[in-house]
């Protein structure tokens, strides 16, 4: 039997899709090297094990799946009935067996790609709801998922670090946090200098670029997303009001 493709054919989705499924064998690939006694081990998110953010990931990957099934029928389903339940569901999620919880992981992520795969062009434009209530297009939930894997994968703590995602993927979600801060007014004399990208020599600047007197944060991509996803603050610098000789915590971005 031939192997099935992608209904969608617009370049940029299909690379978008790409960079998805990238960042899924990726966070697969730590996860893999994790022994079973290692998920119950701590992460880089507090009060969360292993085990719930694998739990997270997989359960995340239902929830797309839903709106990817709303854009093709037309059936309103939501991510989540509520907050409450996906809550529950990755706290019940953390206490399945390894063989369960990695299960849950594989069998979830097939099953995105393959409504991902089915979809046909005329549908990716179809409105769906997030859990934050945002009405999208379907084609947003590849951009959903793609900074679900990539940066769990790094939380994790197993060795995947933010220079592991690619440039493309840091960028933009710099941009979205930057913009959910700009959208909340916490952004207010915080500008953020990235330096060097893509090692070109280009730099690019985020943040509060009309204040006179700016708290610049600085340094390359990987290390300025890191801060700004509050996950460390290596390799960046901080110079002015809020610095006072230490690298001032990000505002939340969720």
């Amino acid at each position: 039997m031939a192997a099935r493709h992608d209904l969608a054919t617009d370049p940029g989705l299909q690379e978008n899709l790409l960079q998805a499924r990238r960042g899924t064998a990726f966070f697969a690939r730590k996860l893999n090297e994790l022994t079973d006694a290692q998920l119950d081990g701590g992460t880089l998110l507090p009060d969360w094990t292993r085990r719930h953010v694998i739990a997270h990931v997989g359960y995340n990957a239902r929830a797309i799946a839903r709106l990817v099934e709303w854009a093709a029928t037309g059936v309103e389903t939501p991510m989540y009935p509520s907050p409450e339940a996906r809550n529950h569901e990755i706290d019940f999620g953390a206490t399945l067996s390894p063989i369960a919880l990695r299960n849950l992981f594989d069998h979830s992520a097939v099953h995105l790609s393959v409504e991902w795969r089915d979809l046909p062009d005329a549908n990716w434009a179809n409105e769906v709801r997030t859990a934050q209530g945002r009405t999208v297009p379907a084609s947003e939930t590849v951009w959903m998922r793609t900074r679900e894997v990539w940066v769990h994968a790094v939380d994790l703590d197993n060795g995947a670090t933010f220079n592991d995602i690619p440039a493309p993927v840091l960028e933009r979600l710099l941009g979205d946090i930057t913009g959910a801060w700009k959208t909340r007014s916490t952004d207010t004399g915080l500008l953020i200098n990235v330096t060097n990208t893509a090692g070109n020599g280009t730099n690019l600047t985020f943040g509060d670029t009309s204040t006179p007197d700016p708290t610049t944060i600085t340094g390359p991509l990987p290390a300025v997303v890191e801060w700004a996803t509050g996950r460390g603050t290596n390799n960046v610098t901080a110079d002015g009001p809020l610095a006072n000789g230490t690298t001032p915590s990000a505002p939340p971005w969720i």
